[in-house]
């Protein structure tokens, strides 16, 4: 983590957008920008996702957390369809997520087609009206579930077409930089330096196909890298989930099932 940043001559505190999903990740990293000094623009999006929960899971947060303005963005990425969260396409489970496995190299159909450059445009535009220089996102590049918009060198070219695409960054009076503090970190790691830093994950929702009160399935990729990472950390995971016998994830060694139910 980079160290807190002065205030501005005017005495403000600098700005930031932060990418809010509601979901673990996107948690850890509001508290690591609030944590760093930065006055967060936390930004949300309902796409059509079927775990429409996290909407609402993210406005707790943002609002849990004292950010100076919470957006929720609302467009329609139903109508493209190509993705299990996005269209009626089952949502996989208990597949098997080992390095080795048959299947750990392919792109599963949980990716919705460009969804972190659609989102990161917003960012940017609210970035350039806000006068933010950062934009924080909770990109993860080891445990995660292949998608290509996850990479660093994704980030890095959106970042190079970030500070050609704007007024500030061609004027020269802002360089836009896009904050991945997760991005090689384990969610063992992750979820380790969230508890550092006072997160309550019992407010978050990770699971793609939650039930009708939001339980967690504890079955697809997102629950079982979940469980995983909690398990690693030595912690229970807070939240309820629909399976009531212990369950152990194919992600590695450790016993996802530690969780609590």
């Amino acid at each position: 983590m980079n160290p807190q940043h002065p205030k501005n001559s005017q005495g403000a505190e600098p700005t930031a957008v932060v990418l809010l999903s509601g979901g673990l990740d996107s948690t850890t990293v509001l508290a690591i920008a609030k944590s760093e000094g930065f006055a967060v623009h936390a930004l949300t999006f309902g796409y059509g996702q079927r775990h429409s929960a996290e909407i609402d899971a993210a406005k707790n947060i943002a609002s849990r957390a004292g950010v100076r303005k919470h957006h929720v963005v609302h467009i329609d990425l139903t109508q493209f369809g190509g993705s299990a969260l996005t269209a009626d396409i089952a949502v996989p489970k208990d597949r098997d997520l080992t390095p080795s496995a048959p299947g750990a190299k392919e792109i599963p159909v949980t990716y919705v087609p460009a969804r972190n450059t659609i989102f990161l445009s917003y960012a940017l535009a609210l970035a350039e009206v806000t006068g933010s220089s950062s934009i924080f996102i909770g990109v993860n590049a080891l445990d995660y579930s292949g998608y290509p918009d996850c990479r660093p060198e994704y980030i890095k070219a959106f970042e190079q077409m970030a500070n050609l695409a704007t007024r500030a960054g061609v004027e020269g009076r802002t360089r836009l930089v896009i904050r991945t503090p997760l991005i090689a970190l384990t969610k063992a790691a992750i979820i380790a330096l969230g508890a550092s830093l006072g997160v309550d994950y019992s407010q978050t929702t990770s699971c793609y196909d939650p039930g009708p009160n939001g339980e967690a399935c504890g079955r697809c990729d997102a629950c079982q890298l979940r469980l995983k990472g909690f398990s690693e950390a030595g912690l229970d995971d807070p939240i309820e989930y629909a399976t009531t016998h212990r369950r152990s994830a194919k992600v590695g060694s450790s016993l996802a099932g530690k969780a609590r139910r």
